[in-house]
């Protein structure tokens, strides 16, 4: 069987690009979308290229940025507008092929085996996608082209802006291996630092290590990461028209305020909390983990994540899962920027779950359950601020009870 050709096409400076469309006057200096700075969401979500050289980076605050490029422009995100260029894009894409896998709402890959017949070779099509997209929109990505969805995608990484990047059976030892460990997709800082520590400093090396060791060191993502840095992913381009399967369910907010104390961390878990839940039941998922991220004043993120004795969809029981990761991993008395809370790990609402038959916790989760469920049809039926917890009413913290800050 022959090598399968994948594409990853990867938008460049994509929301920057779509509000540069509306405001070319600003496409000549540095610029950048950013969040309102006075609600405290003054962070940057996207940069122009201009922008990037003088050291710019995605999620650092407006101040910061400001201190590196006085003559910064900004401009609010507008995400509606992003949503239908994303639909246009990915619409061009199918031109070429039925199997395309959005991976983000400006990353998808592209599975073109059988279209090489009519369009050509991985390249000749990643080429012809670039200029297409370039001259109906305006915009301009960056592809890679190999055997692989890993290798695609670090491709499209390799070389930007508005660049094709092949990487194949013959050439990817020579492109990647050199590379830092870190730079291997799926790496990120925690499990570089666990490489380096035991010498494996280069994708070349993750790729000769071990995998008995690695395992090991890191459990199963150790063999995995071995595999795909040897090249070994043959995981499936999914096509549009199948169902994705959410990863990950969680909330997020930065606070009017800094919190202090356990009481303002409760009321802040709680919102978040009955919010991850309530999207769970409607996704008709259940989260088999969960995940919290903590921003201090000084902008230092920490997160932590713990596993549940079962999966759930319960307020109660995220609440408490994410409250005892704050408590083992926090000084209460510290003030906290932001925090989130995330359900990971899902699983589908109907998949079996092994009970004890004398599991006193089944019963008070079932019972759990039944209120969880009152709380959504009285939502449904006379609107989310209809009930509530009484700790969130009248907060000072700027938990609103009609918005939902993000959604994974």
């Amino acid at each position: 069987m022959k090598d399968r050709t994948i594409l990853h096409c990867d938008m460049n400076g994509f929301f920057a690009s779509v509000e540069l469309l509306d405001h070319p006057e600003l496409a000549d200096g540095p610029m950048a979308v950013c969040g309102d700075p006075n609600n405290r969401h003054g962070i940057i979500l996207a940069k122009n290229e201009i922008a990037k050289s003088y050291g710019i980076v995605t999620a650092e605050t407006l101040w910061q940025a400001r201190r590196k490029c006085p003559s910064l422009k900004v401009v609010p995100p507008h995400h509606d507008k992003y949503k239908e260029y994303s639909r246009r894009i990915n619409a061009i894409y199918q031109r070429y092929t039925d199997q395309v896998e959005p991976f983000s709402i400006d990353e998808s890959w592209l599975d073109v085996t059988g279209s090489r017949r009519l369009f050509g070779g991985g390249k000749e099509i990643a080429d012809e996608i670039r200029e297409t997209v370039k001259k109906e929109l305006g915009l301009t990505l960056s592809a890679g082209v190999s055997f692989n969805k890993i290798f695609a995608k670090m491709g499209s990484e390799y070389k930007k802006p508005d660049a094709t990047t092949v990487i194949s059976r013959e050439n990817f030892k020579d492109i990647l291996w050199p590379m830092p460990v870190g730079e291997m997709f799926f790496v990120g800082s925690a499990t570089t630092e666990k490489l380096e520590a035991s010498g494996i400093h280069t994708i070349g090396d993750l790729a000769r290590a071990d995998q008995s060791f690695l395992t090991t060191l890191l459990g199963k993502q150790g063999k995995m990461l071995n595999m795909y840095a040897n090249g070994l992913d043959d995981s499936p381009v999914a096509p549009m028209a199948q169902k994705r399967m959410i990863k990950s369910v969680g909330n997020s907010i930065t606070f009017s305020r800094d919190l202090t104390g356990e009481n303002d961390i409760r009321t802040a878990v709680i919102s978040l909390s009955d919010t991850v839940a309530g999207r769970l039941r409607k996704y008709e998922l259940r989260a088999s983990g969960v995940k919290v991220d903590i921003k201090d004043t000084s902008f230092r993120v920490i997160s932590r994540q713990k596993q549940l004795d079962s999966p759930t969809d319960q307020t109660s029981v995220v609440f408490g899962a994410a409250m005892d990761i704050i408590r083992s991993s926090w000084n209460m008395k510290n003030p906290i920027r932001l925090l989130s809370v995330t359900g990971i790990n899902l699983k589908d609402e109907n998949e079996d779950v092994q009970l004890s038959f004398f599991d006193e916790e089944a019963v008070t989760d079932e019972k759990s359950g039944k209120i969880d469920e009152a709380v959504d049809r009285i939502r449904e039926k006379f609107g989310k601020q209809a009930i509530t917890f009484g700790s969130i009413i009248n907060n000072d913290i700027g938990i609103s009870m009609d918005k939902n800050k993000t959604e994974d």
